[in-house]
């Protein structure tokens, strides 16, 4: 027989879902409401008078040749940041999953990093990589590679995927690893008895099998990749050199805080959540039709 939970108080299961309810609609409901209708306002530069301008914030962003620059360049990292780290994630998790001594270790090691910050991530990466000061930058300078991520915007670039995709890696790790154990061992030695070799098996049995853990994860990392980096940018390049790892998120930031247009700000953090919404139903409604449950 299958127990089911029998509440004594109609009131009961609203009060224990309430303490949620109330962190979703204060921390995301209404700040989001407030961003909508900010969006449609224009303040002076000290907040003395406010104004209803209705679309002209956003198509003052339209009209901006930097704003679709930084819609473009966030799109590049996103899929740079979550291709490199499901791949090499998946590497891993593949590696662990065998029997090797110290397995657990080895596992325990490689989950450790999604624990730390993405500030602290920024400095840590820093100071390997520091044109003047990093461990890894006088490696680099000796195969003859003129790194300097300061003055240049691709290293600068590559610096920042770099760093945001290995503070993801951990958390891919754990999902894939999961996913792993949790396919039948009977499965991958059926199809090694019918001759399949080990890569075969992999592509033809494991992958397809991995599906729903890596649809799952391929829409929880393109929204990281949009949102979470901001951490990892402001502390690593503030969006430089010249803008070029300059986000969407970071955009906001630097209009809205440390050039005092919140209006602007207000328009593009509705329109970044908006985009972030349409992307996910995007996956939703093609990526998932791949994948087998």
């Amino acid at each position: 027989m299958q127990k089911q939970a029998i509440f004594q108080s109609k009131l009961l299961p609203y009060a224990l879902v309430a303490p949620q309810l109330a962190v979703v609609l204060i921390f995301f409901y209404w700040p989001a409401l407030q961003a909508v209708i900010q969006s449609f306002l224009l303040q002076d530069a000290f907040g003395l008078s406010t104004s209803f301008v209705w679309f002209e914030n956003y198509l003052e962003l339209f009209r901006e040749r930097a704003y679709f620059e930084a819609i473009l360049r966030t799109f590049f990292f996103s899929f740079a940041i979550a291709v490199s780290s499901l791949s090499f994630a998946l590497l891993l998790a593949v590696m662990a999953d065998k029997p090797l001594r110290g397995s657990m270790l080895y596992r325990t090691l490689l989950i450790w990093p999604y624990a730390v910050a993405p500030p602290v991530v920024g400095v840590l990466w820093i100071f390997m990589l520091h044109p003047s000061l990093g461990v890894l930058s006088r490696y680099l300078r000796a195969l003859g590679i003129d790194w300097n991520p300061l003055l240049d915007g691709d290293q600068a670039a590559a610096l920042i995927i770099l760093a945001a995709a290995w503070k993801q890696i951990s958390y891919n790790f754990l999902f894939f690893l999961a996913g792993l154990q949790s396919i039948p061992r009977s499965v991958i030695e059926a199809a090694a008895i019918d001759g399949a070799r080990p890569m075969r098996r992999f592509w033809t049995v494991i992958f397809p099998l991995l599906s729903p853990t890596i649809f799952f994860l391929l829409v929880v990392n393109i929204v990281y990749a949009f949102f979470d980096t901001f951490g990892i940018i402001d502390t690593m390049t503030r969006g430089g050199p010249g803008k070029s790892t300059e986000t969407l998120v970071y955009k906001v930031y630097t209009d809205g805080l440390l050039g005092g247009n919140l209006g602007s700000s207000a328009a593009q953090s509705v329109i970044l959540m908006i985009m972030v919404i349409v992307l996910t139903g995007i996956q939703f409604r093609f990526v998932e039709r791949k994948v087998t449950y």
